[in-house]
């Protein structure tokens, strides 16, 4: 390994937790977007199959097809939480490397929450496809069943927001900061 690698490895893991951050901050946007392209695959590839025979539902079938995307905007805001909350944005970097260690575990378990409820999303709504196409009045109610599932990817996204705003709070900072000089 090159002094150059060890002196960035030393920096972003070791003197502080910014590696560590962003690190959870990718892995959150990477996960969640994976899983959303995913569940929207597997929504979209069953309404093509029910518009190929009833174009008329489209309109009612695009917002199933489309609810599975909204776990990799929710990975997206976490990422963008976590950078600001670690002060990316503003220039003025330092968190403690057990905060960092911290943000990373938030946005790795976080992303693999988005990932897993995405790709079942998209498996609920595809289901929630065939019933419109068969029943085309009963679409309204059909939205319900991807909701549920929505729900817990949401219940991730909140208690994220919570995690990082308690783990980069000024005093947890100042504390660890304390601590480790």
């Amino acid at each position: 390994m090159t002094e150059a690698i060890k002196e960035l490895i030393l920096q972003y893991f070791v003197q502080t937790g910014l590696g560590w951050a962003v690190a959870g901050a990718m892995l959150a946007v990477m996960f969640a977007c994976i899983g959303s392209a995913r569940g929207i695959r597997i929504a979209a590839a069953q309404a093509a199959g029910v518009l190929s025979e009833k174009p008329e539902l489209f309109g009612r079938l695009l917002v199933l097809m489309a609810l599975p995307g909204t776990q990799g905007l929710y990975g997206l805001i976490c990422a963008i939480l976590i950078a600001l909350r670690c002060g990316l944005l503003a220039g003025e970097v330092f968190i403690s490397p057990l905060v960092g260690v911290s943000l990373f575990f938030v946005g790795a378990c976080m992303g693999v929450v988005e990932l897993l409820s995405a790709i079942y999303q998209g498996e609920t709504s595809a289901a929630c496809i065939n019933l419109t196409g068969k029943r085309p009045e009963e679409g309204g109610r059909a939205i319900i069943l991807p909701g549920l599932v929505e729900f817990y990817a949401m219940l991730a996204l909140l208690i994220s927001i919570i995690l990082i705003l308690f783990l980069c709070s000024r005093d947890l900072v100042a504390v660890s900061q304390m601590s480790a000089g």
